[in-house]
């Protein structure tokens, strides 16, 4: 256990298929670093010695049968293995239901096979839905009949920074409507939540809600035509009436794309509610919803008072700076902020904030940088 407990991270696994022959697959397993360019930096990630004895659970398939479970015990930086029944049109897929605490990878060969099967028929076998693809857009070919809520999560993880890369180019819309074409089955199945005639929500189990929430999320963000209309009609009853029914789940959901369509009275509405509400988590949510807004104008005056501390705190000001940055709308207007205003936020920020630009400086102002969609 000690290759667990004491050395730092997790492995990636890379299954690779014999070119040359038949039943033979060769493992590799190596330290798993998101950042390449961290490796570089931090002497303690230049460790190449890193090594696990990975227990990678196993099964291989086509399209008419799958195998029974099987476990390879990986011990060594690359191996070479036989596979009964695996030849050029099988699958393999390992770490069967993410039981093993590593990430698995395949050659493309592999992938297509997967996505394949997928499309055909992603209920032959229940770990195909925990897999997580270098090739997001091909693999969500499939998940329109998708009912677990971890794939459609996976997706949504994958998608939300490739549409923050895509949203500046020409045919941004070709990628939006595919998204839009993917989430509608599901969105039209699952509904909204609903509430009791005494106002109380109605449960569904945990699974269903988090699912239901996390299509909502896709439909109204890629711009789903009703998505957009149920949001605006929650935040005119809740301006008309004066009364909150939206459900809590969708909450942050629902405010965020209210913003982003209605007039600047909603902003005005959403930042009175701001000021006068006492809860920490509904004061966050609304402060994010006023990042949402289309005006540039409203986006700038936020910015600038997030420098007051009395209206808003030290520890939120830079979280404001993020969400307006991942707003397109406002992605140069923060990154104008933040560098017109560095030596104040600098100075002003809670110690919490100071800390963290002092002694971790370069990741501290990197992971601002990233959210503005800036290469450096």
């Amino acid at each position: 256990m000690d290759q667990w407990t004491l050395q730092m991270g997790y492995p990636v696994i890379t299954i690779l298929g014999n070119t040359t022959t038949e039943n033979r697959i060769i493992i590799t397993q190596q330290h798993f670093i998101y950042d390449i360019s961290a490796k570089t930096k931090a002497l303690e990630l230049q460790n190449n010695s890193y090594l696990w004895q990975i227990p990678l659970t196993i099964v291989v398939g086509n399209r008419s049968h799958v195998s029974s479970e099987a476990i390879i015990w990986v011990s060594n930086k690359s191996e070479h293995h036989r596979i009964t029944y695996f030849n050029k049109g099988s699958w393999l897929l390992g770490n069967i239901n993410q039981t093993g605490y590593f990430r698995v990878n395949y050659d493309l060969r592999n992938w297509r096979l997967l996505i394949d099967q997928l499309i055909r028929n992603h209920e032959v076998y229940s770990g195909f839905a925990h897999q997580r693809s270098n090739i997001p857009l091909e693999i969500m070919r499939y998940l329109s009949e998708e009912k677990d809520f971890l794939p459609w999560h996976a997706a949504s993880r994958a998608l939300y920074p490739l549409d923050k890369l895509l949203d500046r180019m020409e045919n941004y819309n070709v990628f939006n409507e595919y998204i839009l074409k993917q989430v509608a089955t599901t969105y039209i199945k699952l509904g909204w939540p609903k509430n009791n005639f005494n106002g109380s929500l109605v449960q569904a189990s945990y699974q269903h809600e988090e699912l239901r929430r996390e299509v909502i999320m896709l439909a109204c963000s890629f711009g789903n035509k009703h998505c957009h209309q149920q949001a605006s009609t929650l935040i005119s009853d809740w301006i008309s009436s004066n009364r909150n029914r939206i459900p809590l789940n969708v909450r942050d959901i629902v405010y965020c794309t209210g913003v982003s369509l209605l007039d600047e009275d909603v902003w005005e509405f959403i930042w009175m509610k701001f000021h006068s509400t006492t809860a920490i988590s509904e004061k966050k949510i609304l402060l994010e919803a006023l990042t949402c807004s289309d005006d540039r104008n409203l986006l700038n005056r936020l910015l600038n008072l997030s420098l007051n501390s009395e209206v808003v705190l030290d520890q939120d000001a830079i979280d404001v700076i993020i969400h307006v940055a991942r707003n397109p709308h406002g992605r140069d207007l923060a990154w104008k902020f933040f560098r017109d205003k560095w030596k104040i936020l600098n100075t002003s920020c809670s110690k919490i904030y100071s800390q963290d630009i002092l002694f971790h400086g370069e990741n501290f102002l990197t992971s601002i940088l990233e959210n503005i969609s800036l290469c450096i």
